[in-house]
């Protein structure tokens, strides 16, 4: 088995696009429209589908506004330098919701932002997660 995507649905599908593509880098790597459905699915990630795992981003035409629920966590999303990402995705206009620190009980470098929808991403320094942290 393999993990391929994980598909959240959003209110506005540019804005969403733009935050994924041009905050956090990923790349559009299909969208389709579903006229009879009234729906849009667009795949981004940062990388081929085949080899990587994705978001689906999915947009029903007649929905701009979804209740997160509470069983929703985050996605996670691991960085070289945790405090230029953020600094970076600040200066795009991007919401750092929590900033880059060590991890409650741990010393795991993590911080959150938050995507137009208000889904959280956690970002995890990869050296802190790689030494055994």
């Amino acid at each position: 088995m393999q993990m391929l995507h994980t598909m959240i649905r959003v209110g506005d599908l540019n804005q969403s696009l733009k935050f994924y593509i041009e905050i956090l880098g990923m790349q559009l790597l299909r969208r389709k429209d579903y006229p009879l459905g009234r729906f849009t699915l667009a795949f981004v990630g940062y990388g081929p589908e085949d080899a990587n795992t994705v978001i689906e981003l999915t947009h029903n035409w007649d929905i701009s506004h979804y209740e997160l629920g509470e069983g929703y966590g985050h996605i996670a999303l691991g960085v070289e330098d945790i405090y230029e990402t953020c600094s970076s995705i600040t200066k795009h206009g991007g919401c750092v919701i929590r900033e880059p620190g060590p991890m409650k009980h741990g010393t795991t470098v993590i911080a959150f932002i938050k995507d137009p929808d208000g889904y959280k991403i956690e970002l995890i320094e990869m050296s802190s997660r790689h030494n055994g942290n």
